[in-house]
């Protein structure tokens, strides 16, 4: 890896004919991302899932749907001994990342591609963190996206997820207004850790939560057999 940040497939690659969500959800609101995310807190959220994943004991370090590369960066920053990379299918957010990594002198490697589709050999991390991504997902990639991080995790190796979920009838602020929501509706009570378990994790379980202005995040693990 060279001294900085890694970028493959982003500015060589033409768009992928494959839709996806942008960041912002339009390009053109890419720049407010980020101050809008430190505004809803969701800096204390990356934290605690870098904390939760037990990085000291970990080598190589995945971050799925990774946008402008917030939390990959942060775990790189602060665990340096680590080979991090972030994956997202918007070629914007990674540009973004990418030019953040390199005024700060992080190595990191950012890739373009789909969380269905990771672009990674079998048993290749020790780690996968998602964060506030798999309630992007379309119902049908769920599933397909928890089996392709079972198949890149080493044995005995952890996926790291905070998204909105967790008990239904705790539900407040704009989460209760989207609770019924097309990508929300599947979040919530049993449902990611029973995903988890059918896609090969084993121990699936939601380990605490983290209340915010917009609602309730939910934090989760699921392991890799050894």
């Amino acid at each position: 890896m060279n001294e900085h940040a890694s970028t493959h497939n982003v500015a060589e690659a033409p768009r992928r004919a494959r839709r996806y969500l942008p960041a912002m959800g339009r390009d053109w609101l890419l720049p407010l991302y980020d101050p809008f995310t430190r505004l809803l807190g969701v800096t204390a959220a990356h934290r605690r899932l870098a904390d939760e994943a037990e990085l000291d004991s970990a080598g190589r370090v995945l971050e799925i749907g990774c946008g402008t590369g917030n939390l990959a960066l942060m775990v790189k920053r602060t665990r340096p001994q680590l080979d991090v990379a972030g994956l997202d299918p918007d070629p914007r957010a990674l540009a973004r990342a990418g030019r953040k990594a390199r005024r700060t002198g992080l190595a990191v490697e950012l890739d373009l591609g789909f969380a269905d589709q990771l672009p990674y050999p079998d048993a290749s991390f020790d780690r996968v963190l998602s964060a506030l991504m798999f309630h992007h997902l379309e119902a049908d990639l769920r599933l397909a996206s928890l089996r392709e991080v079972a198949r890149v995790l080493r044995p005995g190796g952890s996926l790291y997820l905070v998204d909105f979920g967790g008990n239904s009838d705790h539900l407040h602020g704009l989460m209760r207004r989207a609770r019924h929501s097309h990508t929300l509706s599947d979040n919530f009570d049993d449902r990611i850790p029973t995903l988890m378990a059918e896609a090969g994790l084993v121990d699936p379980v939601a380990t605490g939560h983290l209340d915010r202005r917009f609602g309730r995040l939910t934090f989760y693990h699921g392991a890799r057999a050894t």
